[in-house]
């Protein structure tokens, strides 16, 4: 994700990088940020927080939990916004997010995907629409090198779908099934988890009646969808920034189709 937002934001006139980071002893570090895209940006990478974002306005952070974390105390200490793609966040993860928002404006997604922002408002509507009588499974496929299950993206399905179905998640969703199970729980949101070679990510999301299913689907064959929508995210946060309005937000206040319900979120 890294390269398909450094590539990205140097196609984009709208932004300039400013800074481009690893991990300390990365190989890359001393490297210009565009190398591996046959790219020159007279941006080294470097590993200092801090000194990254003495000249930026926002940071997009596609990490892992530990070091999102870290950057938002950063971000905070710098007045710096924030764009957060980084998923497998605990409760407490998410509550240093909520309370860092109180002071920048954070913009935090499981998938900056536009297509999958859409995706998730129509599982929403359709969850609403179809009723009780209508199973709801969700499954989804990543590359062998992911870490967390299920993804982001699925949690934020689930969540779409029981939003629609006036549930909580938290007491519907059935992460494993093994051995004799038993019949179904009336409700129960189920996941389904697969890995494996260079799958940029899918997910369906299945509506199971009786004589009929119906299936909403996404899949991402580029990262760069991801990234686009991360630069979308990134110029809402800037205009924020600008405006002195902190707050967290979702992908669904950057394209403006949160629901009237839903509203009030920062």
């Amino acid at each position: 994700m890294g390269q398909a937002l450094i590539e990205a934001t140097l196609d984009d006139f709208q932004f300039a990088l400013a800074a481009a980071l690893d991990v300390p002893g990365s190989d890359a570090i001393g490297s210009d940020a565009g190398a591996r895209v046959g790219r020159h940006t007279g941006v080294e990478v470097q590993s200092d927080v801090a000194a990254a974002l003495r000249h930026a306005d926002v940071l997009i952070d596609f990490t892992r939990a530990a070091g999102t974390l870290a950057h938002i105390d950063a971000c905070v200490e710098a007045g710096i916004g924030m764009v957060i793609g980084t998923t497998g966040f605990d409760d407490a993860g998410k509550a240093m997010i909520a309370d860092a928002a109180r002071t920048v404006p954070i913009v935090f997604a499981a998938n900056m995907s536009v297509g999958v922002n859409v995706l998730a408002k129509l599982v929403r509507d359709a969850a609403a629409l179809l009723g009780p009588a209508f199973d709801i499974e969700i499954v989804e496929m990543h590359h062998r090198h992911k870490v967390d299950a299920p993804s982001g993206t699925a949690l934020m399905l689930g969540e779409a779908a029981a939003e629609g179905a006036h549930v909580a998640l938290r007491d519907h969703a059935v992460y494993a099934r093994e051995g004799v199970t038993g019949p179904r729980p009336a409700g129960a949101i189920g996941f389904a988890t697969l890995r494996g070679g260079d799958v940029v990510g899918e997910h369906t999301v299945v509506f199971a009646g009786s004589g009929e299913r119906l299936e909403l689907s996404h899949r991402a064959t580029s990262r760069r969808n991801f990234a686009a929508g991360a630069l979308r995210a990134a110029a809402y946060v800037a205009q924020r920034r600008r405006n002195g309005a902190p707050g967290l937000f979702d992908m669904t206040d950057v394209l403006d189709i949160r629901d009237a319900q839903r509203s009030g979120n920062g």
